[in-house]
């Protein structure tokens, strides 16, 4: 990334004493917020991609990238206005805005920018932990991600998917990317589960220094449920095995991430902030390849969760 603020070296600070940060609240005019996720994860680096170009592109503007727990924190941020944009996984969006789960107290007037990519469901597990399938995760030590984060939100439904309570049945942890993989080299977890585009960089950290004490299990067998239990909400893939040097692709399940901001957005911000994705895609990419991955074509398809005008009248505009 090629910039970085005050803001985000507080952020950074406040992650690594287990508590989220709070942006400033006197950045208002100028400055946009955006709200990503773990440092380790995509969100940071694809936010951070975005919040370049948009400083770099957007006259009269500076993005500033905020390191936070993941997609429900960052909608929740957006709901008190400390973000401006967020990152955020579709299934949590949807929830988000039908005021479900997490955001029972309400549903949140979120709009949409754009589906920049679909998230792939790291499920690893210790080598020596004798977990073969989902179900045999019962009396493990296991890591479901940050509290309010995306990985969080799948992480629990696969567990019951997979017929158990991830409140009895698993001794469940609920650690950062960082402290995850640590946990997995160092033995004092067995398993975790992990969503986020491709290639991560602290799962491919973890690849690269304990590569032999862990194993990637595929997710597939999950599918039929959570479709039912999630009717057109989650989707299938496969992580391709030179993503991690593995020895062969892992079939898992996948959820589309959006970016999304405020109803109240202003109609031009929101249009130029979607068009700077696709006239900038390639220093997009260079921040991260995800980038890659947006089509303008299907960019605008975001299910449940209403474009915002102002994005609706950029791909209109063809």
């Amino acid at each position: 990334m090629k910039r970085r603020t005050a803001l985000a070296l507080l952020a950074v600070v406040g992650l690594a004493a287990g508590c989220a940060p709070e942006p400033p609240s006197d950045l208002r005019d100028g400055h946009l917020v955006l709200g990503t996720g773990n440092t380790t994860g995509v969100f940071y680096q694809v936010g951070g991609a975005y919040a370049d170009v948009i400083t770099t592109h957007l006259s009269g503007y500076e993005a500033i990238v905020a390191p936070t727990a993941g997609s429900a924190d960052n909608l929740l941020r957006l709901g008190r206005g400390d973000v401006d944009i967020a990152l955020t996984f579709g299934d949590v969006a949807a929830d988000a805005v039908r005021g479900r789960g997490t955001f029972a107290d309400g549903a949140r007037p979120l709009r949409a920018l754009a589906v920049v990519y679909n998230g792939y469901t790291h499920f690893v597990v210790r080598a020596d932990a004798g977990i073969k399938t989902p179900a045999d995760l019962r009396g493990k030590r296991v890591s479901t991600g940050t509290v309010n984060s995306g990985t969080e939100f799948l992480a629990l439904r696969l567990i019951r998917a997979a017929g158990l309570d991830p409140d009895r049945d698993i001794k469940r942890s609920s650690l950062s990317l960082a402290a995850t993989t640590r946990g997995l080299a160092d033995g004092t977890l067995d398993a975790t589960f992990w969503s986020g585009g491709l290639p991560t960089v602290g799962i491919t950290e973890l690849m690269g220094t304990a590569k032999e004490k862990v194993r990637f299990l595929p997710l597939d067998g999950l599918q039929p449920e959570l479709d039912r239990l999630y009717p057109a909400t989650y989707g299938a893939g496969s992580i391709p095995a030179a993503t991690y040097g593995l020895s062969g692709d892992i079939p898992t399940v996948t959820v589309g991430n959006l970016v999304v901001v405020d109803a109240d957005m202003p109609e031009q911000l929101a249009h130029d902030l979607t068009a700077l994705i696709f006239k900038y895609r390639q220093e997009l990419v260079e921040g991260h390849p995800e980038w890659g991955s947006i089509e303008r074509e299907s960019a605008g398809r975001t299910g449940v969760v209403q474009l915002h005008p102002g994005a609706r009248r950029f791909y209109q505009e063809g």
